[in-house]
């Protein structure tokens, strides 16, 4: 259960060839639809090409086209060209074509025009084949597009709030951060275990006990991508770490260089490593009780804890980094993590010894922060839409 938002993009063209820069959608119609996702996927997410494919054939359909459609919420709020009120006003008119109130192509057309060549040639090239990444939502059935639908429009409002915040030395509270999660990554856990749900009846005995952990699964990825990509992000002028946190450690993230003596800045850092810990804990229950011959949809969640575990054990262990490149798990880590749970994927006591040895000696929070979707103002994400 991979946050669908923050992952890096990949930066390398498609790999069809294609003479007319501006009109490459043709060649992709003599594609079926799923080779069409699957190419949009490696594209614009070379990590969630891995690990959808690993999900049953017409669920992975469903949950590759969920990617693609919140990645083009993330594209227009990426956009650096794009003012914020340009952002909510594309925002919008993509809620209307996905609920199908207004015609995708001129969107599309309107869209690319207004994308600058900061924006990855991958995700140009997903902008410009929204129509068909729509008609591929509109084939699913009502429960499944519902499902999607609400995950969109409700990250796509979330998102819009924040941005309109525009926060450059960080949120003020965890609380706050919990709710930025939440819209990031927290409301696509609770999307996935509807589809999981509604995949498999036998999941679906589990659903409340699912849908209690959810929120804390998706915090759980999405905190790790925050402490990976923080240097990235304060280059760019963003910052989604809690002001009030680093403050009890006697650090202003108003300072936050890469020079200044950063000793409240790494007890800071630690504090949220524990955080995020818990959650991954909360990832595992989850995960666990995923029916253990449903090993797809295993695979899928474990892949994303393990991956996520060392990262932050990556972090731990070097914590003057100063790059994410400096707490980038290493290919090999990425096929071990994948063979070990291969392995294991169906014997929950092995699965729960390798959870513990990979998180070994990491701090952890007490209990990590439970924030309800419900506590937050709907009526506030709406109005900035």
């Amino acid at each position: 259960m991979l946050p669908f938002r923050d992952e890096r993009a990949v930066s390398e063209t498609l790999s069809l060839p294609r003479s007319d820069h501006s009109s490459p959608a043709p060649r992709k119609l003599l594609h079926s639809d799923d080779d069409f996702q699957a190419e949009m996927l490696e594209g614009v997410s070379r990590t969630f090409a891995l690990t959808i494919p690993q999900l049953p054939p017409a669920l992975c359909r469903v949950v590759a086209n969920a990617y693609l459609l919140c990645r083009i919420v993330d594209t227009i709020e990426d956009e650096p060209d794009l003012s914020g009120a340009r952002k909510n006003h594309f925002c919008r008119q993509f809620l209307r074509t996905l609920d199908g109130a207004k015609s995708a192509e001129p969107f599309s057309r309107q869209l690319c025009a207004s994308l600058s060549s900061r924006t990855s040639p991958a995700e140009h090239e997903l902008i410009r084949n929204v129509p068909r990444v729509l008609r591929i939502t509109r084939s699913f059935s009502g429960p499944q597009r519902e499902a999607l639908q609400h995950c969109v429009r409700t990250m796509a409002k979330g998102m819009a709030q924040f941005q309109l915040r525009s926060e450059k030395h960080g949120l003020q509270s965890l609380e706050e951060l919990d709710q930025y999660c939440y819209f990031v990554a927290g409301v696509v856990g609770q999307m996935l275990t509807r589809l999981f749900c509604l995949h498999s009846p036998e999941i679906a005995k589990n659903h409340d006990a699912l849908m209690a952990l959810a929120i804390s699964f998706g915090q759980g990825l999405q905190m790790t991508n925050i402490l990976k990509d923080v240097w990235e992000d304060y280059r760019l002028g963003a910052c989604w770490l809690p002001r009030r946190i680093f403050a009890e450690e006697g650090f202003d993230l108003r300072d936050l260089t890469t020079e200044r003596d950063r000793e409240g800045f790494e007890h800071g850092i630690r504090r949220l490593i524990g955080i995020s810990h818990g959650h991954l804990r909360n990832a595992l229950t989850y995960s666990l009780l995923i029916p253990k011959n449903e090993i797809g949809i295993r695979n899928f969640c474990l892949w994303a804890i393990g991956l996520a575990v060392l990262t932050l054990r990556k972090i731990n262990s070097h914590i003057h980094y100063t790059d994410g490149s400096e707490v980038k798990i290493s290919k090999r880590s990425v096929k071990g993590t994948i063979l070990a749970t291969r392995l294991t994927v169906q014997n929950n006591l092995l699965l729960k010894f390798l959870f513990e040895a990979a998180a070994w000696r990491l701090p952890l929070a007490s209990s990590p922060t439970n924030w309800s979707p419900a506590a937050t103002s709907d009526g506030k994400a709406n109005k900035a839409l």
